[in-house]
């Protein structure tokens, strides 16, 4: 009988792709298998705010009292991690037999690693009796796996310019792939306060119900509370979302425009809504650990997330040195990433990936010496520069350098945040399978 980690090993082995997009394999399969879902189904696309909203959404709904299924992507340490049954990852063990069952329908379909994983995480869902499912969308959406599921309400959070080999080069081209989640005759939400016109165009052919924040949602608060307006509810004198972040309150207002839209279908009190948003949690978001330094986890990788993560740096107040252990993959715009993080940064530990996919430290190096020797990086202060094999060895050379009021931003790829929680958890040289 194979192991889990024996079916993740076939899965990679199947396609000479690492990403091939087309739903037709997906949808083949999942007719042969019979994939329905019994409860509600709502789809998350978008660049940045994806994990967030959907923990959010699971925490809501959980609070409520509903039995909540979750597929979230990447994970961390452990595949499992992908899938959540009332907030808990399931079981390897209680994955096999949907690998198995994704295995005898394919045939001679040629899978991707991630059509193959997400058809079984699926399955598993649907053997649940659940009342929502929250489907996080991978790349794009038009033609991600995760898109041959049809949702009752489609949430587009925010866009912004990434995968652009594979999505186009501007934000009208990816907000258009993001709206394939979009379904005729049903209700979508965009958290996005400027969105694409594109999103709306493509509702418009539809004939979609498109929630705009803005327009048919709005927030607004002080330091201390703030307040929620939709089309027929509100809410008031709210904590902040548990998630640090200076994005939050966009997610939030999309998640609870969300839930306005399924309310007659899904209740959802104010209790619920404020003890879900108090309660929420998700690694890796801008995520500060307890301790001296203070170490800051988050898997910012576009210059979105990157400018966002600057913003929260500066609202956490002074530091005397600000440390970044940085890895990310080569395809992604790291000279504008590196431009707005630059004054935040005192000095650069960059370190290599467990990926081909993975720029090189050197390389790394070598294009922020380019930034800064032009002119077109303004770093923080002399801006040292360390080389390492692996994220846990750059956060250990980085907290020694330390001093108990500095502080360490490890950010990037979901492998760089990765490969330091497998450090943390007692593996120092362990890396995690982020694929």
């Amino acid at each position: 009988m194979k192991t889990l980690n024996d079916w993740l090993a076939h899965c990679e082995q199947l396609h000479p792709k690492t990403i091939d997009m087309t739903l037709s394999r997906v949808a083949s399969v999942r007719d042969r298998l019979g994939l329905t879902f019994n409860g509600l189904v709502v789809s998350v696309a978008g660049t940045n705010g994806k994990g967030s909203s959907c923990a959010m959404l699971e925490s809501i709904a959980l609070q409520a009292g509903y039995r909540v299924g979750l597929y979230i992507k990447p994970h961390f340490l452990h595949f499992e991690e992908r899938c959540r049954i009332g907030g808990t990852s399931v079981s390897a063990a209680s994955l096999l037999p949907h690998f198995e069952a994704v295995e005898a329908a394919r045939g001679d379909l040629q899978l991707t690693y991630f059509e193959f994983t997400t058809l079984a995480i699926l399955r598993r869902l649907a053997a649940e009796a659940l009342d929502l499912v929250i489907l996080e969308v991978g790349l794009g959406g038009r033609l991600d796996a995760v898109n041959a599921v049809d949702a009752d309400v489609a949430l587009i959070t925010s866009i912004d310019l990434d995968h652009m080999a594979y999505l186009g080069p501007d934000r009208e081209g990816i907000g258009r792939e993001k709206a394939g989640i979009l379904r005729a005759g049903r209700t979508a939400v965009c958290s996005d306060p400027l969105p694409p016109g594109s999103i709306a165009a493509e509702a418009e052919r539809l004939g979609v119900d498109l929630r705009l924040s803005g327009r048919d949602f709005r927030f607004d608060g002080d330091r201390q509370q703030w307040r929620w307006q939709g089309r027929d509810r509100r809410y008031a004198g709210m904590a902040y979302p548990a998630l640090r972040g200076v994005n939050q309150l966009l997610n939030a207002a999309g998640v609870l425009a969300v839930f306005e839209a399924l309310h007659e279908r899904l209740p959802i009190s104010a209790q619920a809504v404020r003890s879900g948003l108090a309660m929420v949690e998700l690694p890796g978001r801008f995520q500060v650990l307890a301790g001296q330094p203070s170490v800051i986890l988050d898997v910012a990788h576009n210059p979105h997330a990157v400018a966002a993560l600057a913003q929260n740096l500066d609202a956490l107040g002074f530091a005397p040195k600000t440390r970044a252990v940085f890895g990310a993959m080569a395809d992604k715009a790291l000279d504008e990433l590196f431009v707005k993080i630059a004054p935040w940064i005192d000095e650069w530990h960059f370190c290599d990936l467990p990926t081909p996919r993975a720029a090189k430290a050197e390389d790394l190096a070598a294009r922020w010496a380019g930034l800064v020797q032009r002119g077109s990086a303004k770093p923080a202060g002399t801006s040292a520069v360390f080389l390492h094999a692996d994220p846990w060895t750059a956060l250990v050379q980085a907290k020694a350098a330390s001093e108990a009021t500095d502080r360490i931003v490890v950010f990037g790829s979901f492998f760089t945040v990765g490969g330091v929680m497998a450090g943390l958890q007692g593996g120092a040289r362990a890396q995690t399978s982020a694929t």
